[in-house]
């Protein structure tokens, strides 16, 4: 098992990656740092070895396929990832290892908002969009992360062995940040300078489409780690939709003791009804939610106890 590992997820990096990985040997002696390539074509892997990381291979595309990969095949005691295009510093890998090895944090974000990201990312949507998210989210969940769709993070053991990456591409930022909030993980934030790729290094991540994704993300997670919540707010407005158009049929009624509108009132019936099952089901989802929390409890002592043996 590693001591540190640093995880390096790439897709046609080639006029950044060499220092990437120069920077972070240079910052972390004792770390590991590896680079999986994500069917690059201007030979990233090449130089990525060269410069001596190891070098492995992910052919399914998308960095949450990247990321479940690296998960996977790698045990270390301390994780660093970081993107390929030197936008994060590496200096600050230090601390962030120190906060999981010294502190036992189970994740650590690198806080990019907090300091340069505004003045340095000359992509506007994605400025308004990155405040965006971390707003909503930390509302939602009752948390306090600092920037939510950060690529620079550090991470424990536990978390990387006992998280289930389900997103395929961008979103997968968004979905560590949720998971670890709604599993009480110990979070924190580490502020970092960001600096804009260098000229000729162009984004992979498209603003309109990717944030599509990333919005579904919180939506389905909400649904998923907030299920009474979720249902409770559709109850509440099947209701009021109910009785908006029954006070009208009552109103008549009163008035002249017969009721005018039978299929308005057939309706009402039937959107109460609705109301009424969305919110059981989210009573019941939640029931196994706490269930779920509980298995993954468990799980998280056996990982534990599975490091401790490494």
């Amino acid at each position: 098992m590693d001591k540190i590992a640093v995880l390096v997820p790439c897709y046609n990096e080639a006029k950044t990656i060499e220092k990437v990985v120069s920077d972070f040997r240079q910052a972390l002696p004792e770390a590991v740092v590896y680079v999986y390539d994500n069917n690059s074509t201007d030979g990233t892997a090449e130089i990525a070895e060269k410069a001596g990381a190891v070098v492995r291979k992910e052919y399914k595309q998308g960095k949450g396929n990247v990321i479940r990969r690296m998960f996977r095949e790698i045990d270390a005691l301390c994780y660093i990832m970081a993107d390929g295009d030197d936008t994060y510093p590496a200096e600050y890998a230090r601390e962030m290892a120190d906060r999981v090895l010294l502190r036992g944090a189970d994740m650590v974000v690198g806080d990019r908002l907090s300091s340069t990201y505004y003045e340095e990312n000359k992509r506007p949507f994605h400025n308004f969009g990155n405040s965006l998210v971390k707003k909503s989210i930390n509302l939602i969940f009752k948390s306090n992360i600092n920037d939510i769709m950060t690529g620079y993070r550090a991470f424990s053991y536990e978390f990387v062995k006992t998280y289930p990456v389900l997103s395929k591409g961008f979103e997968i930022e968004t979905e560590m940040s949720i998971h670890a909030i709604d599993k009480n993980m110990l979070v924190e934030n580490v502020v970092i300078d960001y600096r804009d790729r260098p000229e000729g290094s162009e984004s992979k991540l498209n603003t309109y489409s990717d944030g599509f994704k990333v919005i579904r993300t919180i939506f389905r997670l909400f649904r998923d780690y907030k299920p009474l919540a979720f249902f409770s707010l559709i109850a509440v407005a099947l209701f009021l939709l109910a009785l908006g158009f029954f006070i009208p049929v009552l109103v008549d009624y009163f008035k002249t003791g017969l009721v005018a509108k039978f299929p308005t009132l057939i309706v009402c019936g039937f959107v109460a009804l609705a109301s009424i099952q969305s919110l059981f089901s989210g009573l019941t989802l939640e029931s196994l939610r706490r269930k779920s929390k509980q298995d993954f409890e468990m799980n998280l002592i056996r990982v534990s106890n599975e490091k401790k043996s490494k």
